[in-house]
């Protein structure tokens, strides 16, 4: 894959940005002088979740070809082109024939989905009809974002017969503002894209993407730690899609492994807060923190702990608070958990208990709604999109 260069001044704010998130602590500048009296301590924020006490049905996921296992979510944030604002924008994982028969990795559609129900197909992506390289096909993954004009990138971790066996690396799709696809970006350490999350300076895009498929397939079942966080910068000139300029490696040694139910399990949800990559390890039930996320040059491994059990159990996919809480929603059951960045898990409430047992595999991505004061998510076991209010 051939790359280009943004021009220096791209990079020049871009990096001037990111040293700032990175470098400037909470409450810089703040403290007490000799001889003054001690303030006293503010009471602790009440947690976001301790707002939101209803889950509501918004609608169903499930386009005219039949896809289900909605995954990826995102709150479309400006109208262009087919791109409605408010909307929430769907990855599906499976197609029609679904589970038990084992069509995992074979979901090809984006479908958009009002905040009073209304369904509408964004795209179906035909794998044999690509403009570029995607080792494997379609199937579209969690790994779901909207960059400045409408530019949708999305994962695929394709698999031809639906199980782990023939599960292949992938790529990540880029799609224009009506749903056409206008590149593919691959290779380069993209290796199964199952999560993603982006932040935009201008025409520069930062892509943070977790992979789960190094040495995942060989292990059969076993856990191996291999799974990494890729930077990647992406930047926009004219009309052209957004194109990649480069690939760090930025996250390294997670654990992951193949799995009958889920096809793979691995680092999953990811979010940005001052320069500080949060990544949702589900196999071992923690969130890690990743430092200078948009400057670093080398991988921090899996990074800090921030915490690990508690109420995890298998985080999933991830948002963040306006204030920068973490929200996590299980794989185990159906819970969603709230964590500060110190590592305190302060809310968890129970958004979903279907199944046996209650729950488990029916939560994946979520998202914040554009007023930032409730969440959406997708409901695996229904195929609908649901929102805590």
């Amino acid at each position: 894959m051939r790359l280009r260069a943004c021009s220096s001044a791209l990079v020049s704010a871009a990096l001037t940005l990111g040293l700032t998130a990175a470098a400037t602590p909470a409450g810089a500048g703040a403290g007490t002088g000799a001889g003054t009296a001690t303030p006293p301590v503010a009471a602790e924020p009440r947690p976001f979740l301790d707002r939101l006490n209803t889950v509501s049905l918004v609608g169903s996921t499930v386009p005219a070809n039949g896809d289900v296992n909605p995954y990826g979510t995102f709150t479309i944030r400006e109208s262009v082109g087919d791109l409605h604002r408010g909307n929430v924008l769907i990855s599906n994982f499976n197609n029609s024939v679904n589970l038990p028969a084992g069509q995992q990795g074979r979901g090809t559609t984006l479908v958009q989905v009002a905040p009073d129900g209304a369904l509408t197909t964004f795209a179906t992506i035909d794998p044999n009809n690509l403009p570029g390289p995607c080792d494997g096909g379609v199937g579209l993954t969690t790994a779901l974002t909207v960059l400045p004009g409408g530019w949708v990138v999305v994962g695929s971790l394709p698999t031809s017969d639906g199980t782990s066996t023939t599960a292949k690396a992938g790529c990540l799709l880029v799609l224009d503002e009506h749903g056409t696809v206008r590149e593919t970006i691959a290779g380069h350490g993209i290796n199964g894209p199952w999560d993603m999350t982006a932040v935009s300076f201008g025409k520069r895009s930062e892509l943070f993407v977790t992979n789960v498929l190094n040495g995942t397939v060989d292990g059969n079942g076993a856990e191996v730690d291999e799974g990494t966080v890729l930077r990647i910068t992406l930047c926009a000139e004219g009309d052209q899609p957004p194109a990649p300029v480069a690939f760090t490696e930025i996250g390294s040694g997670f654990p992951e492994r193949t799995d009958p139910a889920a096809l793979v399990v691995g680092p999953t949800g990811v979010g940005l807060h001052d320069g500080t990559l949060y990544v949702a390890d589900t196999v071992l039930s923690r969130i890690t923190a990743i430092p200078d996320a948009l400057t670093r040059k080398n991988s921090a491994g899996i990074g800090r702990v921030v915490t690990s059990g508690g109420s995890l159990n298998a985080p999933l996919g991830m948002a963040l608070t306006p204030r920068g809480d973490i929200l996590t929603v299980n794989g185990g059951d159906g819970n969603i958990v709230e964590t500060t960045r110190s590592g305190r898990q302060v809310a968890t409430k129970t958004i979903n208990n279907e199944g046996t047992p209650p729950g488990a595999g029916a939560l994946f991505g979520l998202d914040l709604d554009l007023d930032h004061d409730a969440v959406y998510f997708v409901n695996n076991a229904d195929n609908v999109l649901d929102v805590l209010h």
